[in-house]
Order: C-alpha cells, then structure tokens, then sequence
C-alpha cells in the first residue's frame, strides 16, 4: 500500500546548495505526517544529502550522474518514474519552479495519475490529499483530490516554511545510477543565456516596489529603485507597464509574469486588474499608493494612500533613510 511523501528537491544551479523550495517542500511534507524521502537528481549533488536530513527528510535517495548535469525530461522523468514505482509513496511533491512544472505533469502521465499544480495549501483527509489552488485572479481558492496514486502536486514558492534546521538528525542516503544513455535524451542545451540582474531577485526580495502606468512613464521607476536599494529588495511591475517598454520584461508580477511573495508589497500606481492581483495573492502585506480612492488594489491592501506618488514615495523614502540611519 503507497505510503509516506516523496519530494523532489532541487539544487541551485551552479553549486550553490540546495534551492530554497527543497526546504520548503520537506516543511510541507512533514506536515502531512508519515516519512518522507527526498530525492536529488543532478552533477554533483551527493554533498547535499547530509543537508536534507537536517531539514527533516528521513530518507534520501541520492542520482548523481553527469547525463543529468542540466534538467532534461527526457533523462529526469525516466529516473523520477523508476523511483516512483520503488518508493511507492502516497504523495510526491514538486517546487513549481521550472523544473517541476514540466517533470510533475509528465510524470503524472507515465503514472497514469494526475497532478495539482501550483498549490498553495495541502492537507490529508484520511489517506486523501486536499489539495487547494487560487483561482479566479487569486480572489478564491479551489481545492482538489487526485483519484490516481500517488497523488502528485506541485508547491507555489514560500507558502510553506521550511523546517528548522537540525544538524546532529541523519537521514538514511541511498545512492543509485541514473541508468539513462545520452543517446536517449532527444534535446540538447547548445547555448545559455544569463540576464545580469542587480541586487536581490524578484522571487527571492523580502519587500518588492512595484509600479503600474501611474507612473506616467519609464522615469518613474527612479524613485521606485532608490526606495527598494534602501530597504533591500526589489523593483516589479504590471504587465501594462511592460508591455509599453517601461521596465524589463523579467520584472513583470502576475498572471503572465512572476508570482511573488515578499513580507512586503509596495504597489506604486498600480489599479489592481485581476492579472496583476494574482501574481500577489499570498502577500499579507500590500502597501498600496494611488491617487484614485476607488482603486481596487485598496480591496487587497492592509495599509492605502491616497495622493500622488511623487509626494508621497520622495517623503517616504527620506523617511525609510532616517530611520535606516538611526
């Protein structure tokens, strides 16, 4: 009978150690209760297992191979479904980061099960996970059951914690071979290319300034930036804005763009369409500055402002600055 949890971790890119969701999703998978098992698949992850049993896996089922040196379905579902039909568990959890949402529905497919993605809640009913989404633009939740076993979901970032971290727990490390040829991976990877980005990335930023077409233009992300180097986070922006050239592309929040949830959300300009809310509905603090009282984005805020943008931010950047400096 499938029993337990089983989490597909992932590393940073590049050997910089575990990705933050691994943590994150052994936070999820304890909460569920049974074992869990984490499994790492990649070059040169075999260091990373002694971390995991820190974070609460029990057990960690080690491929480090160098065909799977960079995620290539081909080669990771073909070793994720073996271990699957091994382990035999009740639950496999997946960050919804790239890798998982391209692994977790192929997966579910080889199975012959299904897959709730981009979760923001998970709970067990008896031996029946509950499975709950956001759904429309982010203004309600959805929850699901998954008839197939095992029941596969993936995590939205940071909507769990990962668990505190103990060094003297030691979880049980099984090592196996990827046993997938080269010849079978029928992609390759002829060219990468990096975008620079500055400072803190969006998904990673603990307080995110965001600005909408009430800026009035691409000047008005200046104060915007000034106000997130002093507070240590990171500049966003609506898809409007994108799409007129404004701002970077990589910055856009959204249905269409990155969801995030830093500790805070500062909306500069921003009305509050649907597409953008959902890109921020796991935020519980939205600071929201616009001149028009009736703006929906004051709905979702804890704190509003009513003015303009270019008295308000100045005064309140010089404000943040003093109180830095204090």
């Amino acid at each position: 009978m499938p029993s337990g949890v089983l989490v597909f971790g992932e590393a940073v890119e590049g050997g910089g150690g575990l990705a933050p969701v691994t943590g994150e999703l052994l936070g999820a998978a304890k909460s569920l209760g049974g074992p869990v098992t984490c499994v790492l698949l990649g070059a040169g992850v075999e260091g990373l297992a002694k971390e995991c049993g820190a974070l609460g896996a029990d057990k960690v089922i080690v491929v480090d191979d160098e065909v799977l040196k960079d995620y290539q379905g081909d080669a990771y579902v073909h070793v994720g479904e073996r271990i699957c039909k091994e382990a035999d568990p009740s639950v496999v959890l997946f960050g919804q980061t790239t890798i998982g949402r391209d692994m977790a529905p192929r997966l579910a497919a080889r199975l012959g099960t299904a897959v709730a993605m981009d979760c923001v809640e998970l709970s067990l009913d008896g031996e029946k996970l509950q499975a709950s989404r956001s759904c429309y633009g982010g203004s309600a939740r959805a929850r699901y059951t998954i008839n197939g076993t095992p029941q596969i979901a993936t995590l939205r970032a940071k909507v769990y914690d990962p668990p505190e971290r103990d060094d003297s727990r030691q979880a049980e490390v099984a090592k196996q071979s990827a046993d997938v040829s080269a010849d079978a991976i029928r992609t390759r990877i002829v060219s990468r290319r990096k975008e620079e980005v500055e400072g803190v990335r969006l998904e990673d930023a603990p307080v995110v300034v965001s600005g909408g077409r009430g800026l009035g233009g691409p000047e008005g992300f200046q104060p915007l930036e000034e106000l997130a180097g002093i507070l240590g986070g990171a500049v966003g922006a609506t898809r409007a804005v994108c799409d007129m050239g404004w701002y970077p592309v990589a910055a856009q929040v959204g249905l269409t763009g990155k969801v995030v949830t830093p500790d805070l959300y500062i909306a500069v300009g921003i009305s509050g369409a649907s597409q953008h809310m959902a890109g921020i509905s796991q935020v519980k603090n939205i600071v929201a500055i616009n001149k028009d009282p009736e703006a929906n984005i004051f709905q979702a805020a804890r704190f509003g402002v009513v003015g303009d943008w270019k008295e308000v931010i100045p005064a309140f950047t010089e404000k943040v600055r003093e109180l830095k400096a204090g």
